[in-house]
């Protein structure tokens, strides 16, 4: 089927809720991807952050058809040993308390947000401009942008946004809140790190009121920023967190993870997802959390400054930033026309986050080489 026919199929027949590129690909190993005319791009977005571990790595494949062969589903009205471990891998690698199954990071945020209400019944969450949690009720409300919630009003009342400043922050907690709830770095409005000073002051706040301070790491977390969490660069440590993306190895899923004391605030009935934590979702997150080991994590920071230093060197580049390989440009061109220009005519996946933001997510598995390659084809855009 050509291009221009699965263009007439999704006019007539899929909501027009994606502002899709012009190609479709058919298939991926590690950093490439290959469409359908057989052309080689080199994937420095990784699906949004999903596929960490490059395309179709070899023990994730081997992981999910090992287990699509034996158990598909059974729902969580029965134990799987794939979800328990899946379970016990997570809490021991963090917060060291239990964990809810969803899939997707906005099925995460909207687990967290009830937990956390439970907790303290009918309390206020507050929020950070600039952030954004999920396009699900809860999880938009709690996103504070214009453009996406006010066509959906009204929202979930109880959330409150304040600006990135710590005594902003710190003024806004009170005995009626129930959470903060940040992403360490801000991903989808353009890899914006909050500041040790703000995590700090959440943490205090929260602690003196006795509110859940619930971190984000639905983009940031899986070795994106150099180590396995987000939150362990930060010397914050949050009451729960939020999981999903590259969980799964390129396959869907979330998880809510809690610290020991929210770990039984809820209870059978409270919540609940028909397809969470199936074995072979289960078995593939396994998978890809055994390859994103520390070894794996050391190339991530070292890449990671090699990609930046790069980027500071290309044209109409003024100034980057992020952590390990999670980074934005700004640009004085126009990012959306450079993603598209670098796409169609240099095969390099990148996307815009914004006018002038440039966002770059590449796998985790790169060597030094695909860095450079990625370099030079994102020169030849900009100068383009």
């Amino acid at each position: 089927m050509s291009l221009a026919e699965l263009q007439e199929l999704e006019r007539a027949s899929v909501m027009h809720t994606y502002a899709r590129l012009p190609v479709e690909f058919v298939r991926g190993e590690g950093a490439r991807l290959w469409d359908v005319d057989g052309e080689e791009y080199l994937d420095f977005l990784c699906g949004v952050s999903v596929t960490n571990l490059g395309h179709c790595h070899p023990r994730v494949v081997a992981a999910v058809r090992e287990q699509v062969g034996r158990l598909m589903h059974v729902s969580n009205l029965f134990y799987t040993e794939p979800a328990m471990r899946l379970a016990a891998r997570l809490s021991q690698s963090s917060l060291g308390g239990k964990v809810f199954f969803c899939n997707s990071g906005a099925e995460a945020n909207e687990a967290a947000i009830k937990l956390a209400r439970k907790a303290r019944a009918g309390g206020d969450v507050v929020v950070v401009y600039g952030a954004f949690h999920g396009r699900t009720y809860g999880a938009l409300s709690a996103t504070p942008q214009e453009s996406k919630q006010a066509p959906f009003a009204p929202l979930v009342p109880g959330f409150r946004a304040v600006a990135a400043d710590p005594d902003e922050l710190r003024a806004a907690v009170d005995g009626r809140t129930a959470a903060v709830l940040l992403e360490p770095i801000q991903g989808e409005t353009g890899v914006h790190v909050l500041s040790e000073e703000l995590l700090t002051a959440a943490r205090e706040a929260c602690d003196e009121h006795g509110a859940a301070l619930v971190f984000d790491e639905v983009q940031c977390g899986m070795g994106r920023t150099g180590t396995l969490w987000a939150y362990e660069q930060t010397g914050v440590k949050p009451d729960a967190m939020t999981v999903a993306k590259a969980l799964g190895g390129g396959l869907p899923i979330g998880a809510l993870i809690t610290g020991e004391r929210l770990a039984d605030v809820l209870a059978p009935g409270d919540h609940g997802s028909t397809f969470a934590g199936g074995p072979v979702i289960a078995s593939a997150a396994l998978a890809a959390l055994e390859v994103t080991d520390e070894h794996l994590l050391e190339r991530v920071r070292e890449l990671g400054r090699r990609l930046l230093a790069g980027l500071e060197r290309l044209p109409h580049v003024l100034s980057v930033r992020g952590r390990g390989l999670m980074l934005a440009c700004e640009l004085d061109v126009p990012a959306p026309a450079l993603v598209r220009r670098a796409l169609l005519e240099q095969r390099i996946v990148v996307n815009a986050t914004g006018p002038t933001t440039l966002r770059l997510l590449p796998p985790l598995t790169i060597g030094e080489a695909e860095v450079d390659e990625a370099l030079a084809r994102l020169s030849a855009a900009l100068d383009g």
